[in-house]
This record gives structure tokens, sequence and C-alpha cells, in this order.
């Protein structure tokens, strides 16, 4: 094809391409650019003028046919500049019906397996490609310490750490080797930053921490997905200390896009812009929002349709520079060049939808379903249900044991862009109920079920029924938990404990002094501590995706050993919270006056297996060290079980006097470590001394000489870990 423009030139390398784009459009062409358009809230026509006239840069939520009629009227402009489409693939390529479905991003960090969450990646971005899909705003970098926020399922848990590892490697799985690569798709880290920090656990609200605080907790996630080449940021909805995130120069512009170097584009998160007017009440007009807005680092702005206009107005009028408006879709326009939109991917049917719920990606999504799944409770070993010869009927009850929208959870096609809980799959599923039942009768077992109560009203019940239905069985396992009315955003939760008649429906089958399995299918930590007292055997699947069941139902049986490890702490009650691991000491009181534990009731890094596991020899390559060394960590793991399994060994650190407060403990490494019964591995972890520096009043970074107690052990619990001291000069 004939080359009319040198930004044509696929030889050239993006920034040059980019320089010669820019130098072609118009203001209005550029401030088209920055303009991410959500499809579902206009009208057809509406779309077209966006694609075609004011050239949009993005658009959100658009799928198939739509999309690439989008892309065609794009493509026929004057320069040619293509779309890209963005969607919030969050476990998966969820919105689209038929796709692969992850368990939720809380669920899979509970596998603590980077090279998993890599490989879910890749899926997920190749499903997305052959779907049409440049972008998904993925993965969720907020770290979940309240566990009231309704947005906990989207994390990968309360660790800074474990987030940073955990994200890099779904980056790196979004955007494989090249994003120009037909079946790469771009990343973007979010929301930056703190937002999952916000007081009262009350989404997109104020959060309330200091700048030194950001430094030590929150920013560390995200600088490790600049270092893994995330190519897109997305601002968070809630302010800091005040000053909304989508204005807060300091953190976007000064530490992002200077100190730190990220090179991709920021967009806003939805209607950021507009908020600013209608919301937040920091600016009388959208001209004062938008000007922010630009001012501060954003670069794309994210459903604020008449951004356009007041963008336009602002430069002509001389009240704001054009140069910042170049930049923003300079840096657009560079990742647009950058993957491939100029060129590969410029039409649809770049990559083939073959791939979409293929067997190698259903053999993926197995694989990470099983290995998420945690164990809390097996009291007097009952679990596997195979070591017994006396169960001959299984009763399975419970409102979840049958409900694929609660095992999915939330950013599914029953749930967005627009809500169709009506909708059916097109996929094959396992719910609990379908993969214990299959599983039974491969055992010879009949199963009996009952739904029980609903999750949600406590009058809609029939427990007479549902217990009448266990007296007849010789064992139960009770599916509860949340629903997806209780998960996400503008669902924040007050009471964490089981809701409806579900607590009702447990002590009534707990009275048929039978063996009681209770599985927990929800999208964040609840407050069962009756259930760790009760039940013979919990556990946790949260929301596991749509072979949630069979994975579950595999556990139970004992087809494969239990990994799993919690991410998020467990509270026993509500007012309790926050309940994470790393808190600061200091506390007058060692537990609340009313409430009988000071702990977590399940704490973080924690998780039962079928096998036992014991820690011995912890040895440091070095008692004394430097600032800039790294000492090597030696423990042995030896498997006293009876079954082969896999260990998730944990690493923490406690700097015992600093010039600032620290955390009771630090998570600084994790290796998962497969014995066969009775073996014994040596595992060996680097620690960098860099990573014991601490936060100073002012800002910096600094590794004070002193002493550090060095802890390793299957959880965070104090009474799990060996401990060595290590002192740094």
């Amino acid at each position: 094809m004939l080359m009319e423009f040198i930004y044509q030139n696929p030889a050239l390398s993006p920034q040059e391409r980019t320089n010669n784009l820019l130098s072609l459009m118009t203001l209005e062409e550029k401030v088209g650019q920055m303009m991410q358009i959500s499809y579902n809230t206009l009208s057809a026509e509406e779309a077209e003028d966006w694609a075609s006239n004011k050239k949009a840069g993005s658009f959100l939520h658009v799928l198939g046919k739509k999309a690439e009629h989008l892309q065609e009227l794009a493509l026929s402009t004057r320069l040619g500049i293509p779309i890209i489409f963005g969607i919030d693939a969050i476990h998966g390529h969820g919105l689209m019906n038929g796709s692969t479905i992850f368990p939720s991003q809380l669920g899979m960090s509970c596998s603590w397996n980077p090279e998993l969450l890599e490989k879910a990646g890749r899926v997920t971005a190749r499903e997305a490609a052959a779907d049409g899909i440049h972008w998904t705003f993925s993965p969720v970098l907020c770290i979940g310490r309240d566990l009231r926020w309704g947005r906990i399922n989207e994390t990968f848990g309360e660790d800074s750490y474990l987030i940073g590892v955990l994200a890099s490697a779904i980056i790196k799985g979004y955007q494989g080797k090249s994003l120009s690569d037909a079946d790469s798709i771009l990343a973007c880290a979010k929301h930056y930053l703190g937002y999952g920090e916000s007081t009262g656990g009350k989404d997109a609200y104020d959060t309330e921490v200091t700048c030194r605080k950001i430094r030590e907790v929150f920013l560390p996630p995200f600088k490790k997905a600049i270092e893994a080449g995330c190519a897109t940021f997305m601002t968070g909805y809630q302010s800091i200390d005040g000053t909304p995130m989508a204005i807060n120069k300091k953190l976007l512009y000064d530490i992002l896009k200077q100190e730190l170097g990220f090179k991709g584009f920021v967009v806003t998160d939805y209607n950021n812009t507009g908020s600013l007017v209608t919301l937040q009440m920091v600016s009388p007009d959208l001209d004062d929002a938008s000007k922010k807005t630009v001012e501060a680092g954003n670069d794309m702005i994210m459903a604020t349709n008449d951004f356009y206009e007041s963008a336009i107005r602002l430069v002509k009028s001389g009240l704001l520079s054009e140069s910042l408006i170049d930049e923003a879709a300079g840096r657009i326009l560079s990742i647009k060049f950058s993957s491939g939109l100029f060129d590969v991917k410029k039409k649809s049917g770049y990559a083939s939808r073959s791939v979409i719920s293929c067997k190698e990606h259903l053999q993926v999504n197995m694989e990470l379903t099983r290995q998420s799944i945690v164990l809390l409770k097996n009291d007097k070993n009952i679990l596997p249900l195979n070591k017994s010869t006396n169960i001959k009927k299984l009763a399975v009850i419970g409102p979840n044991a049958d409900n694929l929208k609660a095992q999915l959870g939330d950013w599914t096609f029953f749930t967005h862009p627009d809500p169709n809980p009506e909708a059916v799959p097109a996929f094959e599923y396992y719910t609990m109920l379908r993969g214990i039942s299959e599983r039974s009768r491969l055992k010879g077992i009949e199963t009996v079920y009952h739904k029980g109560c609903d999750i949600l009203d406590d009058e809609n019940q029939n427990i007479e029924d549902a217990v009448s239905a266990a007296a007849a069985c010789d064992a139960i396992i009770a599916v509860i938990g949340d629903c997806v009315e209780q998960n996400g955003e503008f669902k924040d939760r007050a009471n964490l404990d089981l809701s409806g008649a579900q607590q009702k429906l447990l002590k009534a089958l707990k009275a048929l002094g039978k063996p009681l399995i209770a599985v927990l299918v929800n999208g964040k930590p609840l407050c069962v501590p009756w259930l760790q007292k009760n039940a013979d055997a919990v556990v946790e699947s949260f929301n596991s995706g749509i072979l949630g069941g069979k994975a579950v139902a595999e556990l139970l049986y004992g087809d494969f050993v239990p990994s799993g490890k919690l991410t998020v702490s467990f509270p026993y009650h509500s007012g309790q919270i926050p309940v994470y691991y790393n808190q600061l000491s200091g506390w007058h009181s060692p537990k609340y006056m009313d409430l009988a534990e000071r702990n977590a009731l399940y704490p973080f890094g924690f998780g039962l297996s079928y096998t036992k596991y014991q820690y011995s020899n912890l040895v440091l390559s070095s008692a004394v060290c430097g600032k800039e060394d790294t000492v090597a960590v030696q423990v042995d793991i030896t498997n006293t079980g009876e079954y082969a399994g896999t260990e998730i060994v944990q690493l923490y650190i406690n700097d015992k006097v600093s010039s600032v407060m620290t955390p009771e403990k630090e998570l600084k490494g994790f290796e998962r470590v497969s014995l066969k019964a009775g073996e014994t591995k040596t595992v060996t972890m680097s620690l960098q001394i860099s990573a014991l520096a601490i936060v100073t009043p002012d800002e910096r970074y600094v590794v004070e000489p002193g002493e550090f107690e060095i802890m390793v052990g299957p959880d965070s619990k104090a009474s799990s870990l060996l401990k060595k001291t290590l002192t740094v000069c």
C-alpha cells in the first residue's frame, strides 16, 4: 500500500511516528485522542459521530460487530487514527459470554503462583484480542485492608509486596513478549493511588494517608508495575487528604511520570473530571475541572464527554497550554504505535476466535482454580472424603450450592456493562452442586440438594425441609457465603456476618449431629467464627470462576492436595476491622475489651493441607551485613505426612528498632515447594538489604543500621515462624 505520510511507515520507531503524526493534527484531533467514550451511554448515531467526526481515541465496553464498525469509521478519517477498544477483563474476558472466566483476583492470589497468573493473563489477552479488544483495565493494585470496602474481591489481598509480585506477573501475561503481537493487549495498573484505603471502607471517598505512608505502603506495587512494562495507569476515584486523585499533580506527574519514569499514558476513571464539579466540589465548572485534570498529568479522559469542547475552548482562550495537549495525545499515540494498532491490529480478525474457551485455556483455568482454594479447617482429618467408607449419601445444602452468579462474582456478563442477571451462560460450567454431585456419583455416593434459604432475604427460607433432606444423609456439605449484590462498586458493607437466614440454617444442620463441611463462596472475608468452632471442615473458594465447583469437588474427594493460602485476613467481628497482619505496635490494649480474641480468625498466609510440613534449621548466610548486601535465607522443609504436596514458604522481617514506627512483620519473599511424603528440601530465598528500607518523614528511603528479625514459616502467625537476628551495619 502506498504510504502518504511518514507515520504510516512501520520501520520507524513509535516516537518518530508519533512526532510526525502530531505535527499533522489539528487541536480538535489531538483533544479527540484524549477522549474515551462509554459506548453503552450513547445512541448508535452519537457513537458514530465520536468515531468519525470528533475522532475519539478510545471506546469503552464495545464488542463484536459494533467495534468493527466504529473502527472502520475511524480508519476512513483524514489521518486514519485507529481507536483503542478497552474493557474490564478483570478475571478473564468475562464481559463476553462464552469466554474463560477465572477466579477473581482475590481468589487467584491465594495460589501464590506468579507463573500461573502470568498464564492467566496470556489466556485473557488471547481471548480479548480475538474479540477485537486492545486494552484491559486490569490489574487492580489496590490494597485490601478494610474489608467493608465493596471491591475487596478485585484486589490481590492485603500485602503490598505480594500484590506487586502477582501484578507484575499478570501484566507480563497480558502484554506478552511484545505489545504489537496479535494476541497481546495493554494492561492498566489501577487504581492509582490508595483507592482501597478510603475512610470507613467507603468506595471512592477520601483516603486519609500521608505522603510518607503512600511511599511506604501504596506506591511500591505500582513501581513494580512500571518495572514490568505496564503500558497504562488509571487514576482512582477518591481523594487523598482532601485532594481528588484526578488532580493530584504531585502523585500523577511529579512522582509517577518524572520520578518513576512512567512512559505510558494515564487514563482517568469513569467521569473523574466531571466528578470534580458534581461530587467532590473542588471545581466551579467543567472548564476549571478540565484544566486541573490535564495540568495534573492525566492523558485520557474516561466518560466525561464534555471535556472535548471544554479543552478546545481552554486552549483557544489561552487558559490551557497546547503543549500539555500535545504531551497527552503524544503518549496515547505512542502506545497505539507500539501496540500495533496502526499495523497488524488495524482491522478486525487479526487474532483467531478459535482460542476462546479452548481446551488449553480451560486447563490453565482448572489448575489455577485448584491452587486458589484454601482449606481453613479440617478437624480430625474428615477430609478428604475418599478416606471414609461410611458415607453413602451426601447432603449439599445452602444458597450458594447452585448459584453461578455468586460463584463468578463481579465483572462478568451478568453484571457489566449493563446488568443482565437472567443471561444464559454460553459455556460449560460447574456450580458446587454439579461438581460435588458428579464426583460423588463416580464414588457410588448419592447426593441430595436443598437451597435452604436466601442470602439476602432472611424471610425467604425453608430450613425445615432442608434439615429433613439432610437428616437422611451421612454427611452435610453446606455451601454458604455472599452474592454479587453484596460486592463491587456502590456495595460497601458495614456488617460482614453471614446474611439472610444462613446462620440459622447452619445451626439447624449442626443440630443433626452429622459431619458438617462448610464451603464458602464469597467475594471477601466474612465473619465466620461459628464455622471455625462448629464445622468439621471449612473450605474457602472465594469467587472461583466457571470451574470452581469441579475443583472444590476434587479437593473434597482428595483428587489433589490443597496448597492455597490466604492473601487477606479474616476478622472475628466487623468492629475488629482492620485486622491485616502487618500492623504497627503500640496499641495500649492487647485486644478490644468486648472481644475475646486479639488476632485474626484466619491470618494472612494461612492455609492447611492434607499433609503436614515441618520447618527446621533456619540459617542466614551472614549474621552481619552492609546496606548494599544480599543475604541468603535458608530453611529445611520436611513433608511429615502421608501425601505429596506443595507448601508455600513465607519470609518475613521485623525492624526491631527504627526511627519511625514499622509493622510488626512484613512479607519480603516466598517460595512454592513441592515435596513427596517423607521428603526434605532445603529452600533458599534471597533477601536484599535494600528491601529493609524505611521511609523517613521527609520521604526518603533509608536502610537504618540495627537488628532485624528474620522469620520463616507457613503463615504470618508469630507462633508459626522460625526466627533469626540479622545485624545491618
